[in-house]
């Protein structure tokens, strides 16, 4: 069971998605487990097998692809209030195909795949709220992709600036450019180029 002072940021989160009675409030206490990733400690590796489902309390974690080439594509930063997972290794218990780590000293409350299937099965509500986890996490994916292949770089990193204002001195321009799919010299352009134009940040 989970610190009462940790579990309560959870349970707000759930709180805001759709109600909980004292007896659903009392099971998230007890499937779900605190943990500490040190910084730049993994918490997935591409291969294993992806066993938990991670919501953020403090922190900040990635999820990132490493290439041929040992490029990293980062797909997603997850901070305060969000959730991580490979969703295809997790639900399907396939090898995993993408990594997660900690940019910070990272608090999570995670579940794993059993408790959360025993979730669903003894308070049916949190079936509805993980779908719309997974909806919403759908979706910002597919805006994420059409941004990739419909905007310039530039109007990519004002979006993320927009979505990420927390991040911008939280990670490094490295992370950033990988993030964005540019170098990071690219980023360290546009960022002098938007500084000498504020206007154009509008």
């Amino acid at each position: 069971m989970v610190k009462n002072h940790k579990v309560e940021i959870l349970l707000n989160y759930f709180e805001n998605l759709i109600p909980l009675t004292k007896e659903e409030q009392q099971l998230v206490k007890q499937k779900f487990q605190y943990r500490l990733y040190r910084r730049r400690q993994y918490v997935l590796q591409d291969g294993d097998i992806c066993k938990q489902y991670i919501f953020v309390v403090k922190g900040c974690l990635r999820m990132f692809k490493v290439d041929e080439q040992g490029n990293d594509h980062i797909l997603k930063f997850a901070t305060e209030n969000d959730w991580v997972t490979d969703i295809d290794s997790f639900y399907n218990e396939k090898k995993a195909t993408l990594n997660i780590d900690a940019l910070e000293n990272t608090e999570v409350l995670q579940i794993e795949r059993e408790e959360l299937i025993s979730l669903y099965l003894e308070a049916p509500k949190f079936d509805r709220i993980f779908r719309i986890l997974t909806e919403n996490g759908f979706c910002k994916l597919q805006q994420r992709h059409l941004q990739s292949i419909s905007v310039s770089a530039e109007e990519r990193y004002k979006s993320f600036v927009e979505i990420y204002p927390h991040l911008l001195n939280r990670i490094s321009q490295v992370q950033i450019a990988a993030f964005l799919g540019i170098t990071p010299e690219f980023l360290s352009r546009l960022r002098n180029r938007q500084a000498k134009n504020p206007l154009a940040k509008s």
